[in-house]
Parts: C-alpha cells; sequence; structure tokens
C-alpha cells in the first residue's frame, strides 16, 4: 500500500461542517441542531439532509431560519447513506462531521477537535468518548473506547461512535464516502479512512447517543451480517499483516456475541472465548472469569468493596 499524499494544510480557523441525516425525527432533531449552535466554535455550519419528513421535522427546520449557519433540504432520497453522501457534496469545510438527528454533541466538542487537527495535521479522523442516554435525554452510561490503533479498530477494543467522530472531508472524499453496499457504513467508512490515515482518540466525551425504539442498531441480523462481509471483504486486511487478520476475527466474533439475535448463553461464552483466542489483547475487555467461574462476579463485586470501604478509612 503506497503512502498516500500529505492532507492539504488547514487554515487558522477551519470551517467544520456537520451533516444531520434525518427522516421523521422531529421529536429530537431540535436538541441535534442546537447541540451545534452552542459549541463555542466558529465558524460552523450544518447541513441537514431530510429525507421528506411526515412528522414535524419541517417545522422544527423552518424555526431556524434566522440562523445562517443552519441550511437544509427536504426531498426524497435513498436512505440514510444517500442523505450523508448527498449532505458531504453540500458541505463546505474542511473539518467535517456526521451527526443522528437524534444525537447531541456535547460542550466543547468541536473545539477540542479542531485543535487536534490543528496539532497533527497528518490525522484523517478524531474520535472521543460518548455517553448513552435514553429517549428523554438522561444518562444511562458511558461508553469509553480504548485508545487507536488499527489491531484495535478491527478488534473492538476501540470504537469510533459516530456522535463523537470528527474527520477531514479530503480523507472522506478519498475514500469514496459511504458505501450502500454496508448497513454499517459509518464504521465501514472509517474502516478505509485509517488503512490510508492516521486516526486519533481524544480522551473526553464529545457527543450523546439515543437509545430508542426506532432506532437502526435494533436489527441485529443486519448488523451482524453487514460487519462480518466488511472486515472480510477488506482488501487491506485481506492481504495486509496476519495480526490484522487474527484482530478482525477476535472483532467479528465479539460483534456476532453482541447483536446476533437468539444466542443461548452457552452459545455466547464460546463465542466470547474464541474471540480472545483470536487476539489475547481482547481479554482486558471480556471478563472471561465472569463468563465461566461460578460466582466470580459476586466475589469481584465484594472485593471492590472491600477496597472502596478501605480507601474511605484511609482518608
Amino acid at each position: 500500500m503506497n503512502a498516500p499524499a500529505p492532507l492539504p494544510p488547514l487554515p487558522v480557523r477551519p470551517l467544520l461542517s456537520i451533516v444531520v441525516p434525518s427522516y421523521n425525527q422531529g421529536a429530537f432533531i431540535r436538541q441535534t441542531i442546537e447541540s451545534c449552535l452552542a459549541q463555542d466554535y466558529r465558524p460552523i455550519e450544518i447541513v441537514v439532509v431530510d429525507g421528506a419528513s411526515t412528522d414535524g421535522t419541517i417545522d422544527v427546520l423552518r424555526s431556524f431560519a434566522d440562523r445562517p449557519e443552519v441550511r437544509w433540504v427536504s426531498e426524497p432520497d435513498q436512505g440514510v447513506v444517500d442523505a450523508v453522501n448527498k449532505g458531504m457534496r453540500r458541505a463546505r469545510g474542511e473539518i467535517c462531521g456526521i451527526q443522528s438527528s437524534d444525537d447531541v454533541y456535547l460542550p466543547g466538542a468541536f473545539a477540542q477537535a479542531v485543535a487536534a487537527f490543528a496539532h497533527r495535521p497528518d490525522l484523517a479522523l478524531v474520535y472521543a468518548d460518548a455517553v448513552k442516554i435514553d429517549a428523554a435525554g438522561r444518562e444511562l452510561t458511558r461508553w469509553r473506547s480504548g485508545p487507536f490503533s488499527i489491531e484495535n479498530f478491527l478488534s473492538k477494543q476501540t470504537v469510533v461512535l459516530q456522535p463523537a467522530a470528527f474527520f477531514r472531508r479530503f480523507a472522506f472524499e478519498e475514500v469514496g464516502g459511504w458505501s450502500s453496499d454496508y448497513f454499517n457504513a459509518d464504521t465501514e467508512c472509517w474502516l478505509r479512512m485509517i488503512m490510508r490515515r492516521p486516526a486519533l482518540k481524544i480522551d473526553a466525551f464529545w457527543g450523546s447517543r439515543r437509545m430508542h425504539e426506532a432506532q437502526r442498531d435494533r436489527q441485529g441480523e443486519r448488523i451482524v451480517e453487514s460487519y462480518v462481509r466488511m472486515t472480510r471483504d477488506n482488501p487491506d486486511v485481506r492481504n495486509g499483516p496476519v495480526r490484522w487478520r487474527r484482530a478482525a476475527r477476535c472483532g467479528r466474533l465479539l460483534h456476532v456475541a453482541r447483536y446476533a439475535p437468539a444466542l443461548s448463553p452457552w452459545r455466547k461464552k464460546w463465542l466470547l472465548l474464541q474471540a480472545v483466542v483470536a487476539w489475547p489483547p481482547a481479554w482486558q475487555s471480556v471478563d472471561l472469569p465472569g463468563l465461566w467461574v461460578p460466582g466470580w462476579l459476586a466475589l469481584r463485586r465484594r472485593w471492590a468493596d472491600r477496597n472502596r470501604r478501605g480507601g474511605a478509612e484511609t482518608a
């Protein structure tokens, strides 16, 4: 694989473009747009590509008529991949993000992302951690990913979550944008990017991902099939070092264990064990003793409680 040409230099204050694909998310899209406008970085533009929604989405978009940073179009499209690629063709920024119309950015995300690119102008992609929220916006839990490496990405020890990721527009165009061949089009695009140019994980929380009934990630069979095919078909993985193929096998097994419907507990345990055998560093995220040793989780909780009490007494 030949080294690509250097990325074009960034201006001192680069324009940051956020593309928001949308369809019938009128209950959430206002919060998405407002989370962009509330950022402490400028200049920005927000490009909403709506697929002819039939709920209250258009009324929400019209309410931003006095905000020149918000541009939108509403017309029939071929789905989220078509909407994202259409929005990226309209975007003018040197740095971009793609935000789902039910997710939001957290304060400081834009400025921190731009600073990362300014410090490392060779980067194609920067990403951080995300908060999982419910439909009402209440925090459920926090997702923390490991540091970036190709092996970590392939073995799912680090996950590039769309609500907390930004990229150079040139790098996106260089790999041809999102592909309609894959259900997980964002992850598949990240894979093509990182095989050409560096990426960086930032230790911060940049986005909130909303969990609700209408989400695409509830379609387990399509998610599994697309991810498995993505890592098997990618020519860089297929022709790369053996460690990439081992890490990719680990990632596929973990993905099946996470998303495949109707898995028995024993089948899931067996998949997780195979994943660690394929890529031993994954043991850090797969609690094998907790899966296989009766009473291990209760013992570990008691040990953690004991350590906390001991620390409190020392303090």
